[in-house]
């Protein structure tokens, strides 16, 4: 059951070291917190191996890269990985840039991740060089629709394998895999396209997610991406006269503030191929 999942965080309260962009850095603790986790924000590279061993997983964002924070990244994923942490890797813009495309590619070698969550653009961009990312967005040709939803489905399931962990395609239509089932998610609005974060918030929520739900992995991302989506819609009905992308980024976050198992389960959308 999916909605069991958020009850488990609620629970548990995982800590998680965020290694996140500078763009979103204060939505992704504060979703976290919403969730019922703990954050915590460091990418200086002298403390990364301490902050992220007293954590139960680690967030790698790639939105904001430098030197520093790249080498911050490799610290951190070796130690974390060491410890048995989970490990969520979030390409932002992937494709987009040598630097980026190649620090995503160079972690994913050096550091068994549970989990790649992106938009698919950015997957494609990591498993086979292509470069159709617009900025840090998908590429409208790679938009995954229901006509193209089966070759989708096989990509994502060829990708896990590739990559030796689950992956989170997340867009209109977002699918979870661990390269043999294949999460179709249907929930989430197209107005959450409109605002800043909603991708690296969902990364921060899924790693807490995982850390609490070690034994049911998939079926934990899954129940990540099912919450975002879900309270993308709940806070679209919340939307007042008046209102922006401002006030609907917070309703989102207060939505997942006061979801329970009960509307997770009953809210999600999704099947499995």
């Amino acid at each position: 059951m999916v909605g069991n999942c958020i009850k488990n965080v609620r629970d548990t309260v995982p800590l998680v070291h965020n290694m996140t962009n500078y763009v979103t850095v204060n939505d992704v603790a504060n979703i976290l917190l919403a969730c019922g986790a703990s954050p915590i924000m460091s990418d200086e590279p002298k403390e990364a191996e301490e902050i992220t061993a007293i954590c139960g997983g680690l967030n790698i964002n790639i939105g904001t890269l430098n030197k520093r924070s790249i080498e911050g990244m490799f610290r951190a994923g070796r130690r974390a990985a060491s410890l048995g942490h989970i490990l969520l890797l979030d390409p932002v813009g992937a494709g987009a840039s040598r630097l980026r495309t190649d620090t995503a590619i160079q972690l994913m070698e050096q550091i068994s991740f549970d989990v790649i969550r992106g938009n698919i653009s950015e997957m494609k961009a990591l498993a086979n060089g292509s470069k159709t990312t617009k900025g840090v967005d998908a590429n409208a040709a790679d938009a995954v629709t229901e006509e193209a939803l089966e070759a989708a489905v096989t990509f994502a399931k060829t990708f896990a394998k590739k990559a030796g962990c689950m992956v989170a395609l997340t867009g209109a239509l977002d699918l979870v895999s661990d390269g043999e089932a294949c999460y179709v998610i249907r929930n989430g609005r197209a107005e959450m396209g409109k605002i800043t974060g909603t991708g690296c918030q969902l990364s921060g929520m899924m790693t807490a997610f995982l850390t609490a739900n070690p034994e049911n992995k998939l079926e934990a991302a899954a129940a990540a991406v099912c919450a975002m989506g879900l309270a993308g819609e709940l806070a679209w009905e919340r939307m007042q006269q008046g209102d922006g992308n401002s006030t609907y980024r917070n309703r989102i976050i207060d939505a997942i503030y006061h979801m329970d198992e009960e509307i997770l389960e009953s809210g999600a959308k999704y099947e499995i191929w």
